[in-house]
């Protein structure tokens, strides 16, 4: 299988974990794409969605699923999305795309998150893929200087702005043998809004599609 065969495997498997009747988080990705156009089969079995980005708000409303405000929603029994980079303990690195705050926001609120990938995403230890770190610009300097001190080398994303107006900063050079204690520590400097690892909150449950079909990792 193709590695879009494998995300695509993946994606539709995810339905099968969408309750009649509910809302649905939806991530962003090329991965999440495919669940949303998977989605879209049986968009009036379920109530609407609650979407990660402007993006993915937009995909969804094309195929006429409703999009509807967090705030307005008390409960979200699952959220669909992918990851840049997954270990078997379901910690993730997420924000490759750049979504990675209303994405942690969405699976912060969600009773189950479901993880949808190709296989080329599970590794035994995270950080190969940059790390993003969401930023507020006039901090962007002082987190930069901040997170070097922590032994990584932060690169400005050139031309990106998130959807919440802020940079972001990708961060090389980490082996992240303790990501919730590194989540942790980056998300109490000053003026960082919030980083890609996902490990006080990961995962519930690993859809990962290889070459003999979708494997599950489930916490």
């Amino acid at each position: 299988m193709t590695q879009d065969e494998q995300k695509r495997a993946a994606a539709a498997a995810a339905i099968e974990y969408v309750p009649a009747g509910s809302i649905v988080g939806v991530g962003t990705g090329s991965t999440a794409n495919y669940f949303i156009d998977a989605l879209a089969k049986i968009k009036n079995k379920i109530e609407g969605a609650v979407a990660s980005s402007d993006a993915t708000a937009q995909r969804l409303k094309q195929h006429g699923i409703e999009v509807m405000d967090l705030n307005n929603v008390s409960d979200i029994p699952v959220y669909i999305d992918g990851a840049d980079e997954i270990t078997e303990n379901l910690h993730m690195i997420k924000g490759g795309g750049g979504a990675l705050t209303r994405e942690k926001i969405v699976a912060a609120v969600a009773r189950k998150f479901i993880c949808i990938t190709d296989q080329s995403k599970l590794v035994n230890v995270l950080g190969n893929f940059p790390l993003p770190v969401e930023v507020s610009p006039m901090a962007r300097s002082y987190v930069a200087r901040e997170i070097v001190h922590l032994g990584g080398h932060p690169a400005l994303r050139q031309g990106f702005i998130t959807d919440n107006g802020n940079v972001i900063l990708d961060v090389h050079g980490l082996s992240i043998l303790n990501p919730v204690e590194l989540e942790g520590t980056l998300n109490q400097i000053t003026g960082v809004v919030t980083n890609g690892l996902f490990a006080r909150r990961p995962a519930n449950t690993l859809l990962l599609g290889t070459d003999n079909g979708v494997r599950t990792i489930s916490l």
